[in-house]
């Protein structure tokens, strides 16, 4: 079983103490304990996310609310367990405003802490916890921009744009349809240590969230990708379809859309040709916000992509309630397909399902010529993967489009 770490917020010294050793007693020993808001909070600046909050409401210092709404949108814990003899009614809300903020609330307890529940509860995380998020701290900060203990954190904005114009990067890799005819390509990032390590988004963009770097490294990313759109249009008149993975939460943004639609005027890219993947699709709202956004950007032209499908929670009726025009099929189903009847049973529902939807489907991860076959036997679905053409920076990706004269000019996405 996997190792936790917990953050434990109670001002009682006593109950604090007893929570601590509850939770050394069941084989937990990465333990966080604060008495209040603030202590938790440099906690977690200093040591990263953890697995489990375990929070009391009533404090002296500080307030528990605040900081439980902040714990889910910084994407600070991945499981909440409240901790309080407040009245049930009051309970219920408090974990009302926790999942609404994107966070797992497993139990209300009663105060003091039962140790056989608090067990039962580990056991239960251990099991079901996805992978723990990476540890996200200032000195990793520092590692990733390259920059000396003297230097200026959080950083400032124009040390911002010059760590990302210094070591990010933009790959792409080709989708194709089932006859081999190029459909477009995805971006994906990279980040470059200054020792030269090549680090994959799961392992820096935590970092760059951490660091308030998010959204202008997006913005990059999604200028290098118009840029190249922009040259090939010049170079051979064809425009080439392009999809990129942008954060749902700039989808709070009022602007976002607008200052989109900017970009795609000044690199003379027509809208139809951006597909936007969003990823973590849990954590929108089918609030006015996020669906208006969304909506602005498909009156706008652009595509919208559900990245995690299947993967990371997205139920059915997102698909029903938000504007998606593609369902991407996940690496983790598509590879390895060929050998196995339940991938084959989840991905064969999935498309069918997107099909009667008026969705088009990309499939992810075809890594072999048994699960490109097993792909193509399910029915019509373009295909990603290292079987196809593994990622590739730009001028890479010149040369194949040259070498394989494959044309660009692609049927438009749905």
């Amino acid at each position: 079983m996997r190792s936790l770490n917990v953050l434990i917020l109670e001002d009682n010294p006593f109950q604090l103490m007893a929570l601590h050793q509850m939770l050394n007693a069941n084989g937990v020993f990465n333990v966080m304990t604060a008495e209040t808001v603030e202590a938790a909070r440099q906690s977690l600046a200093s040591k990263g996310p953890v697995d489990i909050a375990i929070c009391d409401l009533y404090l002296e210092q500080g307030d528990a609310l605040e900081l439980i709404r902040e714990l889910g949108e910084l994407r600070q814990t991945q499981v909440l367990i409240l901790l309080s003899n407040a009245e049930p009614s009051v309970l219920e809300g408090v974990a009302n405003m926790a999942r609404q903020a994107g966070l797992n609330v497993l139990r209300c307890l009663p105060k003091p802490a039962s140790a056989q529940l608090i067990g039962q509860l580990l056991t239960v995380c251990r099991q079901h916890l996805r992978p723990g998020p990476q540890v996200v701290s200032w000195e990793r900060v520092r590692q990733l921009l390259g920059v000396n203990e003297q230097d200026e954190l959080p950083p400032s904005v124009d040390a911002c744009q010059v760590a990302i114009a210094r070591y990010a990067s933009a790959s792409f890799q080709p989708i194709v349809c089932q006859a081999g005819v190029l459909q477009g390509v995805e971006v994906l990032a990279r980040w470059y240590l200054p020792e030269g390590e090549v680090l994959l988004p799961h392992e820096f963009l935590p970092v760059l969230e951490f660091a308030g770097m998010e959204e202008a490294f997006t913005w990059h990313v999604m200028e290098e990708a118009l840029g190249l759109v922009s040259q090939i249009a010049w170079d051979t008149g064809e425009i080439l379809p392009v999809a990129v993975n942008i954060p749902g939460r700039m989808l709070e943004h009022a602007h976002f859309p607008q200052r989109l639609q900017r970009l795609l005027q000044r690199y003379a890219v027509p809208a139809h040709s951006l597909t936007l993947e969003l990823v973590e699709t849990t954590r929108l709202n089918t609030d006015s916000a996020h669906v208006s956004s969304l909506l602005r950007l498909r009156m706008i032209g652009c595509k919208l992509s559900i990245g995690d499908f299947g993967v990371g929670g997205t139920s059915l009726q997102r698909l029903l309630e938000l504007p998606f025009t593609e369902l991407k099929i996940p690496p983790a189903f598509a590879c390895g397909m060929a050998g196995d009847e339940r991938k084959v049973a989840v991905v064969a529902g999935a498309m069918s399902m997107a099909s009667r939807m008026g969705m088009n489907v990309v499939m992810a991860g075809i890594e072999t010529t048994a699960d490109r076959d097993a792909a193509c036997a399910l029915g019509p679905a373009w295909l990603q993967g290292r079987l196809i053409a593994p990622p590739m920076d730009a001028q890479a990706l010149k040369e194949w489009l040259g070498h394989e004269a494959r044309p660009t000019h692609a049927p438009a996405r749905r």
